[in-house]
């Protein structure tokens, strides 16, 4: 594989995930960087998105219906909001038992695991608890 050059596209790319805790998604980030440089294509973020996070300098959140990005590379949890889509971390420890565990039983080669709680956030659950009643 030959060395990538680091371009200022994949910079802004980087810092822009770097600068986000709220697990964006691939659309917003190139709207982001779009900002600070208008020539910027989708497909240049997209690629530097998906070299970035090969080259684990970021995450590659896969979360049903929409895949996000988020600056902490160790394994770690999200919780995603079934309502209005809101992706955070779960502060619960990495359980790399787990991965041991199922690599004894399967004889699986096991890197890591993912996992997504899905529920409503506080914000949606306070909106449904005080909408109209019938």
């Amino acid at each position: 594989m030959k060395p990538q050059r680091n371009t200022k596209q994949r910079k802004m790319v980087f810092d822009t995930v770097q600068a986000r805790r709220d697990h964006p998604c691939a659309d917003e980030i190139y709207l982001h960087v779009r900002g600070q440089d208008p020539k910027i294509s989708r497909g240049t973020v997209y690629r530097n998105l998906n070299l970035l996070s090969e080259n684990a300098e970021i995450q590659h959140v896969r979360i049903p219906g929409l895949d996000r990005f988020d600056w902490r590379v160790e394994p770690h949890y999200h919780l995603l909001c079934l309502q209005c889509g809101k992706v955070c971390d779960v502060s619960l420890p990495y359980r790399t038992e787990l991965d041991q565990s199922l690599a004894e039983e399967t004889g699986y080669e096991i890197a890591q695991h993912s996992t997504v709680f899905e529920g409503l956030c506080p914000d949606c659950r306070n909106a449904n608890d005080s909408g109209p009643t019938k």
